[in-house]
């Protein structure tokens, strides 16, 4: 069933949602190691957030499997700590519901994730020639598509999916928490929001056919899935209405039988829904690394 078409509101306050809500005062452990990377191709050094699993340290031989997980619009490389999430898979790990891994985010600021149509911020280029590249350098990571996963909330998930499904030989899995999907673009009055929502990465205004040749959709209709484990989940009254996103990829997917899974959960757009599934995201990845 489609829901009703995206409805953008008047104050755009949280930029998909809020990342305050279980705030702590500070970084929660000597494990969370921030820093940044110079990078060449954005010419200017990009922030991130690494954090170490409990025997990173302890286990100095062994290299481990890495989650990069992709914030959303309004965040930064610090929000899976600022937020309480880390917290939470802190307390997972303590009470063994799922094996270590180490997870990194890095800034992004408001790119999608991708090449921005004015060629001036080529984000993805970043991650995927500098980052990633980088990351494995400086951190005992398993640099193999078996040990590398990607994951991301709102325009991470979007982000995630997107790198996943155009990379596939380099992730063994990919999660979307409630992905900035949309199948078509806004019309009338809704597209004048819908750039104000979505920055302008995609042009400003907004270019359809650059919007339209950029989404995971793309990729996902025509792309070697095979081996890759898919998670999506979404609120079934998302106030951007990314669950009529969610369905239609279900919908895509399904129909070219690709393994995966699409949960549309009770909830909105906002940090108590991912609250409420961040963990059964992060099994599920988990699973994938194949421990």
């Amino acid at each position: 069933m489609l829901t009703a078409p995206l409805q953008l509101p008047k104050r755009l306050v949280f930029l998909l949602f809020p990342l305050v809500i279980f705030a702590t005062s500070c970084f929660a452990a000597e494990r969370v190691q921030c820093a940044s990377l110079k990078s060449r191709i954005l010419a200017k050094p990009v922030g991130y957030c690494a954090m170490l699993p409990p025997s990173y340290d302890a286990q100095p031989g062994t290299r481990f499997p890495v989650l990069y997980f992709l914030h959303g619009l309004g965040g930064d490389q610090s929000f899976l700590v600022s937020s309480g999430g880390w917290t939470m898979i802190e307390d997972a790990w303590e009470q063994k519901h799922f094996p270590e891994f180490v997870l990194i985010t890095p800034n992004a600021d408001t790119s999608f994730y991708i090449n921005a149509k004015s060629g001036q911020v080529r984000y993805e280029d970043f991650f995927i020639r500098e980052f990633v590249p980088a990351m494995e350098k400086k951190f005992r990571l398993q640099a193999t598509r078996k040990g590398r996963a990607i994951s991301g909330v709102s325009m991470g998930g979007y982000g995630a999916l997107r790198f996943a499904f155009k990379y596939p030989q380099m992730f063994s899995s990919v999660a979307g928490v409630m992905p900035a999907l949309l199948e078509q673009l806004p019309r009338g009055s809704q597209n004048a929001g819908f750039t104000a929502f979505f920055g302008t990465a995609f042009g400003s205004p907004v270019d359809e056919a650059f919007w339209k040749a950029n989404t995971p959709f793309v990729y996902a209709r025509t792309a070697n899935l095979a081996g890759l484990k898919i998670y999506v989940d979404c609120g079934d009254q998302d106030n951007y209405g990314f669950d009529g996103g969610a369905r239609a990829l279900d919908k895509l997917l399904t129909a070219r039988r690709v393994a995966h899974l699409v949960h549309i959960y009770p909830g909105q757009h906002d940090w108590q829904f991912v609250a409420q599934h961040l963990l059964e995201s992060l099994k599920f990845q988990a699973q994938a690394f194949g421990k």
